[in-house]
């Protein structure tokens, strides 16, 4: 399961997701979980699960990772599914001439619910897949300089946020790390029940608290080491720039959104 977790991961291929500028990205991905959860009808559903899945393709990151990085989460989809189909009032379906407690309405509420939280994991990751840490980092950086005149650390907000992302596979790693050692000492935490299992990995959190700390402190003497500093007095290596196939991706979001839009207020 700790294997099937790939948020944070970049990988870095040549496509044209790759090459967007990484504040383009950002804006587009606000823009398109707005879009994800206005989309309500078959046709509006079907144009964000188009531009998603074209996304995911663009990017040249093998669907199976995307897919790979629902499995976590696969709970969460069929639990909310379920709680929609029982608890949703509305047209009961009948079986058999037996009336059950499911409703037409709950199921196409599940499916929608299903649909927008597979979106929303797909997009999310495409940003992480498609954009290096220190490229993200420029990019908040870069959306919140506006708010630095009103005092706001902006540079100090968007280092932490890239390196918590950052660290997200590193952490899953040592957890991996940490329950293989375990069990190598007689440790069991797949059988019994489930506080059994809860209370096994107890043991575990401390050893992976002090490996966290222990990195981050290993972390801030390397950047101290480097005199690094942030703000305005850091220079580049590489700026990010607008390009035309930013202004291209630009069009089509905005085209996508204004038609969901539309079709959910006007139709």
């Amino acid at each position: 399961m700790l294997n099937d977790i790939t948020l944070g991961q970049y990988f870095p291929i040549n496509s044209p997701i790759h090459r967007l500028d990484p504040r383009t990205k950002l804006l587009l991905l606000v823009l398109l979980i707005v879009a994800i959860f206005l989309a309500d009808s078959a046709l509006t559903c079907g144009l964000v699960t188009l531009l998603t899945l074209t996304i995911a393709l663009l990017s040249r990151v093998s669907l199976k990772t995307y897919i790979r990085g629902l499995k976590p989460i696969l709970f969460v989809i069929i639990f909310t599914a379920i709680l929609n189909i029982f608890l949703t009032t509305g047209t009961k379906i009948e079986l058999f001439g037996y009336q059950t407690p499911i409703t037409v309405e709950g199921l196409i509420l599940a499916g929608k619910m299903a649909l927008r939280l597979v979106l929303l994991i797909f997009a999310s990751s495409a940003l992480t897949y498609t954009t290096s840490p220190i490229a993200l980092t420029d990019g908040i950086e870069k959306l919140l300089s506006p708010f630095a005149k009103l005092g706001l650390p902006t540079f100090e907000l968007a280092m932490m946020m890239s390196i918590a992302i950052r660290f997200i596979p590193t952490l899953i790693e040592e957890t991996d790390k940490i329950m293989k050692a375990q069990k190598a000492r007689g440790a069991d935490f797949e059988s019994g029940s489930l506080i059994r299992r809860v209370k096994a990995l107890a043991p575990m959190l401390i050893p992976l608290f002090i490996s966290a700390f222990r990195r981050a402190d290993d972390l801030a003497v390397a950047m101290e080491s480097r005199c690094y500093q942030g703000g305005s007095l850091r220079t580049r290596l590489n700026e990010i720039h607008f390009a035309g196939i930013d202004l291209i991706a630009a069009c089509i979001f905005l085209v996508v959104f204004a038609a969901v839009m539309v079709l959910r207020f006007f139709l």
